[in-house]
């Protein structure tokens, strides 16, 4: 089958092991959602405060069959009903990755389908275009748009000039949001996975109660977190010397917030300045509820539409890996079994 001839009803495998989280998926036409089934490993690594690589690539090793299993039964179809595999060949673990690639590969020979590549962080991208059964799809003609990719080991700003067509414009010159947040987590002791658990002690909180800087990397869209981080740390540490405990709530509010307003300020001024149609957030932090809802607001304020992915795929999943795959195979075609892994990836040029 040569990748022209991929249709609106094609049905493309999805496989995901580019960190923590085992997944497999089916993807009609590259947006409708059919099956997804994820892995989660938090319980094996929330002891550590963090992902141990060689656990993370052997627990993949263990489940990746009966992942991908149950996402072909989730989705009622078997191997002669797919058009296609995709898998996640990078950035992330190497150890993790090639336990996926080597899956993807292993099935591809055996049902006689052709095999695509995909970069994990235009998988995030993609994934606003993927919708729930039942449900319209997103518009993909709004071009250009400025897309945010959130994450724990991303915070970058991309401008969207077409699907394939992508320009870097913006970056974290240290931290990640994600990994500040875990941080964070750690430092308010809120437990494994950080983002999320601050999310939630942060919904109980007031936003204002400590006045937490907003970092400005001088004549760009580029983002510093380090320096917050920082200031969380010698707040605490002050706090601690108090009999009156730690506001943890408040404290995680006031974090957030200004962890917050760093994104959406380079955001929305990225947004105006490229002349942006849409917004697109992508990555974990996407599903942020105080960040979705200040982006929600500026859309209500300029009318410039902003997009987010359904909450579940936000976090890695194998639903926005088929979906990335389906339309880089329509644009560059198939990839040879050869394919490999790789820890760095851009998926932009800077400029």
């Amino acid at each position: 089958m040569a990748a022209s001839d991929l249709t609106s009803d094609a049905l493309v495998l999805g496989i995901e092991t580019s960190c923590d989280e085992t997944a497999a998926a089916v993807v009609r036409g590259g947006r409708e959602l059919v099956s997804s089934v994820v892995a989660s490993q938090d319980d094996l690594h929330g002891r550590f405060g963090g992902v141990v690589p060689e656990i993370a690539s052997r627990r993949h090793s263990e489940v990746i069959t009966l992942v991908v299993r149950e996402a072909l039964e989730e989705a009622r179809v078997g191997w002669s009903d797919l058009a296609a595999i995709a898998v996640t060949h990078g950035p992330g673990l190497v150890g993790s990755l090639l336990v996926g690639v080597a899956a993807a590969k292993g099935y591809a020979i055996a049902a006689g389908l052709p095999l695509v590549g995909v970069n994990h962080l235009e998988a995030h991208l993609v994934a606003n275009f993927v919708h729930e059964p039942g449900q319209q799809a997103p518009a993909q003609e709004l071009f250009p748009a400025v897309c945010l990719i959130v994450s724990g080991g991303h915070t970058d700003l991309i401008l969207v000039e077409d699907l394939g067509q992508y320009r870097l414009i913006g970056w974290t010159r240290d931290d990640a949001a994600g990994e500040a947040l875990d941080k964070a987590a750690r430092v308010l002791g809120l437990g494994y996975p950080g983002g999320p658990a601050v999310d939630r002690a942060a919904q109980q909180g007031r936003a204002d109660a400590f006045a937490f800087p907003r970092p400005v990397v001088p004549d760009s869209f580029d983002f510093s977190f380090s320096g917050l981080k920082t200031a969380l740390l010698r707040t605490v540490e002050g706090l601690r010397t108090s009999r009156d405990g730690l506001p943890v709530a408040d404290l995680a509010a006031s974090f957030q917030e200004a962890v917050v307003d760093t994104l959406v300020r380079n955001t929305t001024a990225a947004a105006t300045a490229y002349g942006a149609r849409r917004v697109l957030l992508a990555g974990g932090v996407a599903a942020n509820s105080r960040l979705r809802r200040k982006m929600s607001e500026w859309q209500r304020q300029t009318h410039i539409p902003v997009a987010f992915p359904p909450l579940r795929l936000c976090t890695d999943n194998a639903a926005m890996v088929a979906a990335a795959g389906f339309f880089k195979a329509l644009r560059h075609g198939f990839d040879p079994l050869e394919l490999d892994v790789f820890s760095s990836m851009p998926m932009a040029q800077k400029g």
